[in-house]
């Protein structure tokens, strides 16, 4: 199949990103290279210099909203995709209407506890809506590790599952970079094999 044909198919698409630091920038602008026609982007937070290690964002960024400086990002790799931005934080009463029609939502936390949340919500309250989740993606080195896991039909988590972030094993770009990517391959996958 063609990248034009591939396009075609996933502009037909909605994407829910539950978080825009280090997985959800990096994850929403291969979903936008890709081609998916929506992306809703969900965040309240701003950008701070010690994002910039791994956070898909530019110095002269800083302290901009993370939804808007995502938006401008995403906007310049692609100007046809549809970007709708909730500046808000995501919690179990309003996670449904935030991703009402998106045919995915990829959890980009950095708390165990918001993951959890998350998943639980829209298992509950959105029968059928895929999450690709991720947990363990800090520090460098060991990529065997990493990977995408099916746990059923409507969850996926990648990373190593193990790794957990520090202040001696901080998140590095190419760990978040390499899980935010297998995410959008992931997202990518189950969107094609739709209709």
């Amino acid at each position: 199949m063609r990248f034009s044909e591939i396009k075609s198919h996933l502009s037909k698409f909605k994407v829910g990103i539950a978080g825009a630091g280090g997985l959800g920038s990096n994850c929403a602008t291969a979903l936008a290279r890709s081609g998916v026609g929506t992306l809703v982007i969900a965040d309240y937070d701003k950008i701070e210099e010690c994002n910039l290690n791994r956070q898909y964002y530019f110095t002269d960024q800083i302290g901009k909203l993370k939804t808007d400086a995502l938006k401008e990002n995403v906007f310049r790799i692609n100007p046809g995709i549809n970007v709708v931005i909730q500046q808000k934080r995501l919690d179990r009463l309003n996670i449904p209407e935030v991703f009402s029609g998106c045919d995915v939502i990829v959890e980009a936390f950095d708390s165990a506890d918001m993951k959890e949340m998350l998943i639980e919500t829209v298992q509950t309250r959105m029968p059928g809506i895929t999450v690709v989740a991720a947990s363990g993606l800090a520090g460098f080195g060991n990529n065997d590790t990493v990977r995408c896991r099916k746990i059923d039909d409507t969850l996926y988590i990648c990373g190593d599952e193990s790794s957990e972030a520090e202040d001696d094993l901080p998140p590095m770009a190419p760990r978040v970079g390499i899980v935010a990517n297998m995410q959008a391959n992931t997202v990518i996958d189950i969107l094609m094999k739709k209709k």
